[in-house]
């Protein structure tokens, strides 16, 4: 007979903080979460702050990160709570259905990517596997990566760097850029030094005609 100092320990529950900037948003997306068995929310988060705040504060198994909330850049700020709480896997759950986002947010340290219409029927697996050290990707994005051509940056450009210079070559301003980027305007600013640097040119016009010439953006973009 095995004495209960000898039994094995229950196993304990996946501890989760949940940040989103939508109060009613978290408040579903935690009923869903803490219904399930082994599971439970042990903070919420609504903005990049608190959630890296929580995160240093519980270091639970899995941080599910919103990609578009106030208080700086939740896409930097993958990168630094892995370093600040490495045992913390991120589900990043977005609305975004773009390949790139679900890219960078991966190469940024992302260990999931859900999307907000199929947080229903994917987050608890995300979760699950993210607790394990597994990754995640909608289905329907993983497809669409998949069959992107492999990226391949011109003149020493980053990615992230084309993807600013593509912005900026349609016209957007730094402040535009960073919000659909997800990133500061500094950043932004940063990133279009580099690019200028790079490609020895300073204004938009010469911005915009490398960017037809490497076909970064079509003729008939508003230029």
């Amino acid at each position: 007979m095995v004495s209960e100092e000898e039994s094995p320990a229950q196993d304990e529950p996946i501890q989760i903080v949940l940040a989103d900037d939508h109060a009613v948003v978290r408040s579903g997306l935690r009923m869903l979460l803490d219904s399930e068995a082994g599971l439970e929310v042990v903070a919420e988060a609504g903005d990049v702050e608190d959630a890296r705040r929580y995160v240093r504060g519980h270091h639970p198994k899995v941080l599910v990160l919103d990609l578009n909330m106030p208080g700086g850049s939740s896409l930097e700020a993958i990168p630094l709570i892995r370093a600040e709480s490495p045992e913390t896997q991120i589900v990043v759950l977005t609305m975004q259905q773009e390949p790139v986002f679900a890219r960078h947010a991966l190469g940024a340290g992302a260990i999931g990517y859900v999307l907000k219409e199929a947080a229903d029927e994917e987050l608890v697996e995300a979760v699950r596997r993210a607790a394990v050290g597994e990754s995640y990707l909608n289905p329907r994005l993983g497809a669409r990566l998949a069959s992107e051509p492999p990226p391949g940056p011109p003149d020493d450009l980053s990615e992230r760097e084309v993807d600013v210079l593509r912005l900026i070559a349609l016209g957007h301003t730094n402040a535009e850029i960073a919000q659909q980027l997800f990133l500061s305007v500094r950043t932004v600013e940063t990133h279009r030094a580099h690019i200028q640097q790079k490609l020895r040119l300073s204004s938009r016009a010469e911005l915009v005609g490398y960017a037809l010439k490497r076909g970064l953006i079509s003729g008939d973009a508003d230029t």
